[in-house]
């Protein structure tokens, strides 16, 4: 992976600066209203009612963090903290109706800053802009999530698979057996390698709040010769350009063990899955293997740089 030019890091970080203090991020008055940003946005995001455990994997939060910001909601009247009888190592937090009149005054003071800001732009700027906001999105959600290699046996790992398998069974008119899936002792060590994209968690790639969205598998087929299967992503982590990382992995994968080229296939109906393996390099080739769902194959060459 190329190093980041310090011009890139000079840009984003001016950015950063300009709009938290243009939206007040800096405020202890969030919007105006008598708490900081973290309480407000806490407050925003309790919804109608959710569990700490869920607050956590969303926003990412320490856990010492986000039980500090709620007791001092809870204590200003703002939300209640109880336990479900269903369950009891949860802790379920919802507003109360002082919190439901402050989110939806927060909502409202909101949308007047954003359409402030908006007002003095015409409307092809405003455009502009919001497509721009759109791609950054993206971007920042791409560079959030890390792949790590696991044991093909990992929870995570059989996991993936079962979510890729239930996706092709939809998509196939066959449908899908699910013992066509990789088997761990074929994707672990020297024998091949598997992927787990994670999403969230703060800084811990498979601590509290990291979820698997995306998996790829690296099988060797014969000296030299290695063959990809199973790359998926959730559908919540399509189209910011995770499947070309994955893809890009398990090609440094392949590199790391002495391949030299991969090869795969895929189905008649996996259009988009094709035009990304040409996009990548990958040229069609008549049939390797006999395999019931393949209808197209695939092979790339690999260079001695890596992938990605």
């Amino acid at each position: 992976m190329e190093p980041v030019a310090v011009e890139d890091v000079a840009d984003l970080r001016r950015f950063n600066r300009y709009f938290t203090r243009r939206i007040g991020v800096l405020d202890d008055h969030y919007l105006g209203q008598d708490r900081p940003l973290g309480e407000a946005r806490l407050l925003f995001e309790i919804g109608d009612g959710v569990s700490l455990r869920e607050l956590r994997t969303r926003l990412g939060l320490d856990a010492g963090y986000l039980s500090r910001l709620a007791r001092a909601l809870e204590a200003q009247g703002m939300v209640r903290v109880g336990v479900p009888p269903h369950d009891n190592r949860l802790r379920i937090v919802e507003p109360t109706p002082a919190g439901r009149v402050e989110v939806e005054e927060q909502n409202r003071r909101a949308d007047a800053l954003a359409a402030g800001l908006l007002q003095a732009l015409t409307p092809d700027q405003r455009a502009e802009l919001t497509g721009a906001l759109a791609t950054a999105e993206r971007l920042l959600r791409l560079a959030g999530i890390t792949v790590e290699v696991v044991d093909g046996a990992a929870p995570d790992a059989r996991a993936c698979l079962d979510a890729y398998a239930a996706d092709i069974d939809a998509r196939f008119p066959e449908g899908f057996d699910a013992s066509d899936l990789v088997g761990p002792e074929e994707v672990s060590g020297e024998a091949g390698a598997f992927l787990v994209a994670y999403e969230g968690g703060g800084d811990g790639v498979e601590g509290p709040g990291a979820r698997p969205v995306g998996c790829g598998a690296l099988r060797r087929l014969e000296p030299g010769v290695g063959e990809i299967r199973h790359v998926w992503v959730h559908r919540d982590a399509r189209r910011l350009g995770l499947a070309r990382r994955l893809l890009a992995g398990l090609e440094d994968a392949a590199r790391a063990r002495g391949l030299d080229v991969v090869r795969l296939d895929t189905h008649r109906t996996l259009t988009e899955a094709q035009a990304m393996y040409r996009a990548c390099g990958y040229t069609e080739i008549p049939a390797y293997v006999d395999h019931v769902y393949a209808h197209h194959w695939f092979e790339k060459r690999l260079t001695d740089g890596p992938a990605s």
